[in-house]
C-alpha cells in the first residue's frame, strides 16, 4: 500500500536566503490576496468566478506587466500553488467545510510550496536540500527521509524557517501487534481516561505559561506599533506561543503513539469541540449566564488539544493496522456499566459516579470510558451485520472486560 508522509526539519539558511524566502512568501501572499479581491469584485458584478486556469493566465500577465514586475523574481510554481490553495478554499466554503476565504496578513502562516519533485534535490548525507532560486539550504537532519520526494513546503514560524518534505513509499499492509480494544473518555481534570483504568494527566501547556504570556503581551501593548521595541516585544510573545504549541504537540504525540502501539481498536466520543468551546457571553438583549465560569472551561478545553489528539490517533492507528471507532457521546457518563440504568442522577459530581439503581460506584471518567468501549463494540457488530447503529451510546452491554480495573496515572515528561 502507498503511504504519504511528511518529514519536517528546521532550516539553517544564510542571510541572503532568508531575505529571498521572505520575498517569495510575500509574493505568494500578494498573489493570493489579489486573486481573492478579483473574485470578490466579479461576484459583486454578478459575474462567474474564475477557475484555476483563468487565474493562471492572469498570473502570467501580472508577472510580465509593468505594475508588478517583481513577481517574476519568485519561482512560478509556488505562485501557482497559491492559486490552487484559493481554489480549494472556495471549494471548502461551498461544501460548508470552512468559512469564506480571508485575506492573508504579513507574518501569519508565511509559506510557499514547490510541487515539482524534478526541481528538488535532497542530499541527506550532507544535510542539505536544493530548491529553485534558493540554491542549497542546510537543515537540521534529525531523522532519515523515507520514500520518494513528492513536494516541499517552506514555512516560517516564530522567526525560524522550516522545510516539510512530503514523500511517498510502498509499505506492507500493516498488521496490529496488539489485540486489545480500549475506550477513551476525554476530560479536563483527566486529559484521557482509558477503559482499562489508565489515565493521562493533562499537560495544561497554556495555563503554565499564561502569566508569562500576559506580561509579555502587556509590555508589547505599551510600545509604539511597528517600532523596533514593538518588534522585539512581539518576538518575545511569539516565542512564548511557540513554546506552548511545541509542548502541547510533544505531549499529544507521546500519548497517541503509546495508545496506538498498545491497542488494536480505540473507541472515542464524537465530540464537537467548536460547539463545546463556544462563548456564553450572549448579546446585549439576552446576556449569557455564568460567563466567567464558561470562559474558564472553554480555555481549559482548548488547552487540551482534543481534536489534534483524535487526528493523530486516526492516522497512527491506520499505520499500525488498528482502527479508530467514533461513537456518539450521549449518555456515556450517565449509564451504569453494571446494570445499564441511565439517569442524570448517576453522575453525582464531576469525578464521582454512583448508580441510583444498583449502587455501583466508580470514577465518572472511567465509567464513561467503559461505556464508550461498549458502544464501539456495538457499532462494530452493527457494521458487520449491516444493522443501523442506535443513536445513544452506552445502551449495549458487554462482559468482556473487568469493572475493577486498577487505576494508574501515566506520567509524560514535561517540557
Amino acid at each position: 500500500m502507498q503511504r504519504l508522509q511528511a518529514f519536517k526539519y528546521e532550516l539553517m539558511p544564510s542571510g541572503e536566503q532568508q531575505r529571498q524566502m521572505r520575498r517569495f512568501a510575500g509574493s505568494c501572499r500578494f498573489v493570493f490576496n489579489r486573486a481573492l479581491a478579483l473574485q470578490k469584485e466579479r461576484y459583486e458584478r454578478g459575474e462567474k468566478k474564475l477557475g484555476y486556469a483563468g487565474l493562471c493566465k492572469l498570473l502570467t500577465e501580472w508577472r510580465n506587466g509593468p505594475e508588478t514586475p517583481w513577481l517574476a523574481d519568485a519561482p512560478v510554481h509556488p505562485l501557482q500553488q497559491t492559486l490552487k490553495d484559493l481554489e480549494r478554499a472556495y471549494a471548502n466554503f461551498f461544501a460548508k467545510r470552512a468559512d469564506f476565504p480571508r485575506f492573508k496578513k504579513k507574518g501569519q502562516h508565511d509559506s510557499f510550496r514547490y510541487p515539482d519533485p524534478k526541481q528538488i534535490k535532497l542530499d541527506q548525507g550532507n544535510s542539505r536540500i536544493f530548491l529553485p532560486k534558493l540554491g542549497w539550504l542546510r537543515y537540521r537532519n534529525s531523522r532519515e527521509v523515507l520514500g520518494t520526494v513528492r513536494n516541499v513546503t517552506v514555512s516560517q514560524s516564530c522567526g525560524r524557517w522550516f522545510v516539510s518534505i512530503q514523500t511517498e513509499r510502498e509499505v506492507e499492509q500493516p498488521v496490529p501487534q496488539a489485540t486489545t480494544a480500549v475506550g477513551i473518555d476525554m476530560g479536563v481534570i483527566r486529559f484521557a481516561t482509558l477503559s482499562d483504568g489508565t489515565f493521562y494527566v493533562p499537560l495544561n501547556s497554556f495555563k503554565r505559561h499564561e502569566d508569562r504570556l500576559r506580561r509579555a503581551q502587556q509590555a508589547m501593548s505599551r510600545k509604539t506599533k511597528f517600532s523596533n521595541n514593538w518588534k522585539k516585544a512581539k518576538a518575545r510573545v511569539q516565542k512564548i506561543h511557540a513554546r506552548i504549541g511545541n509542548a502541547r504537540r510533544d505531549f499529544l504525540h507521546k500519548a497517541t503513539t503509546t495508545i496506538s502501539q498498545n491497542h488494536a481498536m480505540v473507541c472515542i466520543e464524537d465530540l464537537q469541540v467548536r460547539n463545546m468551546s463556544r462563548s456564553a457571553a450572549g448579546t446585549t438583549e439576552q446576556p449569557g449566564k455564568h460567563v466567567r465560569a464558561k470562559s474558564g472551561l472553554n480555555k481549559a478545553i482548548l488547552d487540551q488539544g482534543w481534536f489534534e489528539f483524535r487526528r493523530q490517533l486516526d492516522y497512527k492507528l491506520a499505520w499500525a493496522g488498528g482502527h479508530l471507532i467514533v461513537v456518539p457521546p450521549q449518555n456515556t457518563s450517565r449509564t451504569c456499566p453494571a446494570c445499564g440504568h441511565v439517569s442524570a442522577d448517576n453522575r453525582q459530581t464531576q469525578a464521582r459516579f454512583l448508580c441510583v439503581e444498583c449502587g455501583f460506584e466508580e470514577n465518572a471518567d472511567l465509567v464513561g470510558a467503559i461505556n464508550i468501549l461498549r458502544a464501539g463494540h456495538a457499532r462494530c457488530a452493527c457494521e458487520v451485520s449491516g444493522a443501523v447503529m442506535p443513536p445513544a451510546a452506552g445502551t449495549h452491554r458487554s462482559d468482556s472486560f473487568r469493572l475493577d480495573a486498577g487505576v494508574s496515572a501515566v506520567g509524560i515528561p514535561r517540557l
